[in-house]
């Protein structure tokens, strides 16, 4: 493949020498043909030995923006001035990247499975080495995804908020909104904080495409982490907007099919019994309406307007 990668087995940091920047391919599973899957791995070391900050991407196959993050984000390192190591993962999920589907192979979501199962099936066993082979090398874990298809995002963050560590990692992105999600919910995010690495997820943008604007955010809050960190000597980039907090969220659904029309914005604030969807017939008659349950913010929204019964309407954040 490409020229100077190598392949290896097994991360061992002290392998990438000092003040160097070095990728990898790491054979993960097998498939049927006994052919390794290999996924791509980016080791920036500094002169200084120091902590380690795994930055990941693509754990669904179509989030394809953290993937521009990160190739970003080692294009402007100098390890000249790095104390510690950055490891990037642009694609964690080989399968479904190569097939162009947001699933693993055989129909599960890994970043629901979190952390496998070292016998478990074709999902299990690829979550749980993943994990054991590269997330365990790391001190803190910077997680990028996006909606998923037929859906947006605001530009927000998942992170345990009662947890001082990751609420200032959190904070430190310059995010539109933060969620308060607790760890061991069979995410990457949980199961990492389970090992004891601090971490969180970071929404940037929409699924299958590069979004220019929200890649420079992603960009800007993980180079605040390092800088924060003492990785980088570089100050912390931040603007005058207000990040919103939220302590829960959760996404309101249809009750029936036909076609949506969600009549809300993101970031939009919500009021209680506020109109924000409509489901009409094939004729064009309205089937259903429906309204906020409380007050909040839209974190993300459904923008396919082909519905059936159980789709999801907005992802509503419930502001502290």
């Amino acid at each position: 493949m490409n020229e100077g990668v190598k392949y290896i087995e097994e991360l061992k940091i002290s392998d990438t020498p000092k003040n160097t920047i070095q990728n990898y391919w790491l054979k993960l599973t097998t498939n049927a043909l006994g052919m390794p899957i290999n996924i791509p791995v980016m080791v920036a070391r500094g002169k200084e030995d120091g902590i380690v900050v795994g930055v990941t991407a693509a754990v669904h196959g179509n989030e394809l923006n953290g993937i521009s993050v990160i190739q970003r984000l080692f294009r402007d390192l100098d390890t000249n001035n790095m104390k510690g190591t950055i490891v990037g993962i642009p694609i964690v999920n080989i399968p479904s990247y190569v097939r162009g589907t947001r699933v693993f192979s055989d129909g599960a979501d890994i970043n629901r499975i979190m952390p496998g199962k070292p016998n478990g099936n074709a999902s299990e066993v690829y979550a749980n080495r993943f994990l054991n082979l590269i997330v365990t090398k790391f001190d803190y874990l910077l997680d990028l995804h996006t909606a998923s298809f037929g859906r947006v995002n605001s530009f927000y963050i998942r992170s345990d908020m009662n947890n001082e560590i990751t609420r200032k990692l959190a904070l430190l992105q310059d995010a539109e909104i933060i969620v308060h999600t607790p760890p061991s919910d069979g995410t990457l995010r949980g199961a990492a904080e389970e090992l004891g690495v601090p971490s969180i997820t970071i929404e940037v943008g929409n699924p299958h495409s590069f979004q220019k604007k929200v890649i420079k955010s992603g960009v800007s809050g993980v180079h605040n982490v390092l800088s924060y960190l003492g990785i980088i000597d570089d100050e912390i980039d931040t603007s005058d907007n207000d990040t919103i907090e939220c302590y829960k969220s959760y996404w309101l659904y249809t009750q029936e099919g036909g076609l949506l029309t969600v009549h809300v914005d993101l970031r939009e604030i919500v009021e209680k019994d506020d109109h924000i969807a409509t489901v009409r017939d094939v004729f064009g008659n309205t089937i259903k309406k429906y309204y906020a349950p409380e007050k909040g913010i839209v974190v993300g929204k459904s923008v396919n307007p082909v519905n059936q019964s159980g789709g999801r309407i907005i992802h509503l954040g419930i502001m502290k």
